[in-house]
């Protein structure tokens, strides 16, 4: 009988790229905890009839991947604003209510799924795969397409392989996998956001906006981005589409020098920043600012208003 320590020796250098796969699965940081949590509790409870046919690591990633799909039954998928109505250019648009019981998209932080690694090619592909325009794409599929795609595409398992998980025929899986493909191709995944600047260009870029915010500079933050700049802020399902809408919907927001502070950080495997507006007694958590860029530009700005995904930013990773 394997001792609870050698389990976790065993077990906890996939935990990581586990919380990765929940994530694109589940749309959600939380839940994406939460299954992984769950995994690793059915891992531990049934290790003793583990019998070596597969790796360790498939044998978990079997784990979560039908406690993904087992949780998804009974839970709706998480779309984006820009996925559910059209962008609005007029920056004096009021702001839209959201509808109760709406669960929208989240973002997670780099420092909780990247592990350090000396091969770029490997860090690339590992970004590529949770930026937020794929994540969010994963979500207009089934679930079982879902984990299709992201078995086959993102992990490189075999047919036969994602066949013996799903109880299903590699036929079966290979024609899954090219109508999820099709439906990939028709949402609104950005390729040209794969061509980045290099990141100290990036990060400087975010420097420079993150100082324009925070001292209010409508002018300086107008330099930043592109003339298509798109802005989307959930929960709020009013969006906006264009740079004059866009700097004009921010400009009634910033409130002077002052009114805001942004901490740089990394979100999806891109730049991103943390936000605290400024209370009665000091700076109060926001929410979290993920940018795309398009050569050396912003060309999106997804603002997530929910304070509680702070805290997770602000974690120090294992």
């Amino acid at each position: 009988m394997i001792t609870n320590a050698e389990f976790e020796k065993l077990t906890d250098p996939f935990r990581r790229e586990l919380l990765a796969h929940c994530y694109r699965m589940l749309g959600s940081l939380q839940d994406a905890e939460d299954l992984v949590q769950e995994t690793y509790v059915r891992a531990w409870r049934s290790y003793d009839r583990f019998e070596g046919r597969s790796s360790l690591r498939v044998w978990l990633y079997k784990i979560a991947t039908m406690a993904c799909l087992t949780a998804l039954e009974s839970r709706k998928r998480r779309p984006l604003p820009s996925d559910l109505q059209a962008a609005s250019t007029d920056p004096a648009q009021s702001l839209g209510s959201w509808e109760r019981g709406m669960t929208w998209l989240e973002p997670i932080p780099d420092a909780l799924i990247t592990a350090p690694t000396d091969d770029p090619g490997a860090l690339t592909v590992s970004r590529a795969s949770v930026r937020l325009a794929f994540v969010a794409a994963l979500q207009t599929l089934s679930a079982r397409q879902r984990a299709v795609l992201i078995l086959r595409d993102v992990l490189a398992w075999r047919a036969a392989e994602v066949a013996e998980l799903l109880d299903t025929t590699a036929d079966a899986v290979n024609s899954s996998l090219r109508r999820a493909r099709s439906q990939l191709a028709r949402s609104n995944v950005v390729e040209d956001e794969l061509a980045d600047p290099i990141e100290t260009e990036l990060r400087a870029i975010v420097d420079r906006y993150v100082d324009a915010f925070e001292r209010a500079d409508v002018a300086a933050l107008v330099g930043l981005l592109r003339d298509d700049v798109e802005l989307e802020m959930p929960p709020t399902p009013t969006w906006f589409a264009g740079r004059d809408a866009v700097v004009g919907f921010l400009a009634t927001r910033l409130r002077g020098p002052g009114g805001w502070r942004m901490v740089p950080s990394r979100a999806n495997g891109q730049p991103a920043a943390v936000m605290y507006e400024r209370g009665a007694h000091g700076y109060d958590a926001h929410g979290v600012a993920v940018f795309t860029f398009v050569e050396e530009r912003i060309a999106r700005i997804t603002l997530f208003l929910d304070a509680a995904l702070v805290p997770y930013f602000e974690r120090s990773p294992d």
